[in-house]
């Protein structure tokens, strides 16, 4: 991004805010004046606060509650805080919207980023989570102990290597520096780039097998964590 369309960015932004703090102030909910201000926000990551926060993730996929986490800040003092958390923390959001009202008050080409983060982010979590847990019951089962290998044998069976080696393979292709820490924003990056790495050697119907997997247990665990709410 050039200097000027930098600039340009960061005006757009502020507008958006703008237009966040006086749609609330002239009575309209903060959810939807939130999401509203969403759609004009143009930064695709952004410093602030110390914090860097990357909103789309190979310019691809779209954070939007990262996004909506920074865009809170703002009007820390005009919303409610357990609606806040609620949204941010537990994607439990105030007002409960059909898809294609979410669709249009973020707008087309920012909710099309936000399925590629569905699917890309999300959904690989949740395949790494289930497989790790098929690892455990079947050693559970052969009446083995528990260890901290599941992990790296779901990372063997579904990608074919070590999360380190993944890991230092992903950091390379990125030109990023190899480190012993990392981020919440570079493990998201990793999370995609895991995502496009296993489309790339898979078969189609292993694909379409492991997305159903993953598909199953967020659904599983989406259940339970609503039966679980107070």
């Amino acid at each position: 991004m050039t200097e000027a369309s930098s600039l340009e960015a960061i005006r757009e932004n502020e507008k958006a805010i703008r237009h966040l703090k006086e749609a609330i102030a002239s009575g309209k909910h903060w959810y939807l004046s939130l999401l509203e201000a969403i759609s004009m926000w143009k930064s695709t990551e952004e410093d602030y606060n110390g914090e860097h926060y990357f909103y789309l993730i190979d310019g691809e996929a779209f954070d939007w509650l990262l996004l909506a986490e920074r865009l809170c800040q703002e009007i820390a003092d005009l919303i409610p805080e357990e609606e806040r958390v609620n949204l941010l923390f537990h994607d439990h959001p105030p007002i409960k919207l059909s898809k294609d009202e979410f669709k249009k008050l973020i707008g087309n080409a920012k909710y099309k980023a936000y399925l590629n983060y569905l699917y890309g982010v999300l959904t690989e979590e949740a395949l790494l989570l289930a497989v790790t847990e098929e690892i455990r019951k079947e050693r559970r089962t052969l009446g083995l102990a528990e260890d901290d290998s599941a992990v790296d044998v779901a990372y063997q069976r579904i990608y074919g290597a070590t999360q380190d080696d993944l890991f230092s393979q992903f950091r390379k292709e990125k030109g990023y520096r190899q480190r012993q820490s990392t981020t919440l924003g570079e493990l998201k990056q990793f999370t995609y780039w895991l995502f496009k790495y296993r489309l790339k050697r898979s078969e189609k119907a292993r694909v379409a097998s492991d997305t159903k997997k993953a598909l199953s247990w967020l659904h599983r665990n989406w259940i339970r964590k609503s039966r679980t709410k107070p």
